[in-house]
C-alpha cells in the first residue's frame, strides 16, 4: 500500500482522532503549565505585600483566561471533524438535488461561512463560561489562602 492510502486509513479511525486530541491537549497543557506556575508564583510573592485582595483578583482572572483558551482549543479540535462531515453532507446534498456545479460552489462558500460563524460563536460562549468558572474558583481559593495567611 502507498503511504497515502495508509494515511487515509489511519485518519478515518475514531481512535486516531482521540489520540490526536490527547496529544494536542497534552501539548497545550504542558506549554501553558509554565504560565500557570508563574501566575501562582506571582500571587505567592504579592499577596503578602498588598493589604487588599487585588492580587487574588488579578491572578484569578489570568488563570481563568488560560483555562478558557485551553477549553476553546480543545473544543475546536473535537469539533473540526464534525464540522467537516456536516459541510460535506450539505454540499453533497446540494449536488444530488440537481444544482449546477457553479451554484454548489457558490452556496458551498456561503454555507462554509455560516458554519464557521456559528462554531466561532459557540466556542467563544463556552470558552468564556469556562474562563468565568475557573476565575471564580481561583478567586475563592486565592482569597481564602490570603485571608487565612494574615
Amino acid at each position: 500500500m502507498t503511504t497515502y492510502k495508509l494515511f487515509l486509513r489511519a485518519i478515518s479511525k475514531r481512535s486516531t482522532w482521540v489520540c490526536l486530541f490527547l496529544v494536542v491537549y497534552a501539548t497545550l497543557l504542558s506549554s501553558s503549565w509554565n504560565w500557570l506556575n508563574s501566575i501562582v508564583d506571582w500571587y505567592g510573592e504579592n499577596h503578602n505585600t498588598s493589604s487588599s485582595g487585588w492580587p487574588a483578583v488579578y491572578a484569578s482572572v489570568l488563570l481563568g483566561a488560560v483555562f478558557g483558551v485551553l477549553s476553546m482549543a480543545a473544543a475546536l479540535f473535537i469539533a473540526v471533524p464534525a464540522i467537516v462531515v456536516i459541510w460535506i453532507s450539505v454540499v453533497v446534498t446540494m449536488a444530488f438535488a440537481g444544482k449546477s456545479r457553479r451554484s454548489v460552489v457558490v452556496e458551498g462558500r456561503i454555507v462554509t461561512k455560516e458554519i464557521a460563524g456559528f462554531v466561532f460563536k459557540v466556542l467563544l460562549k463556552e470558552g468564556n463560561f469556562v474562563a468565568l468558572l475557573c476565575a471564580l474558583l481561583a478567586y475563592f481559593v486565592f482569597f481564602n489562602s490570603y485571608s487565612s495567611s494574615t
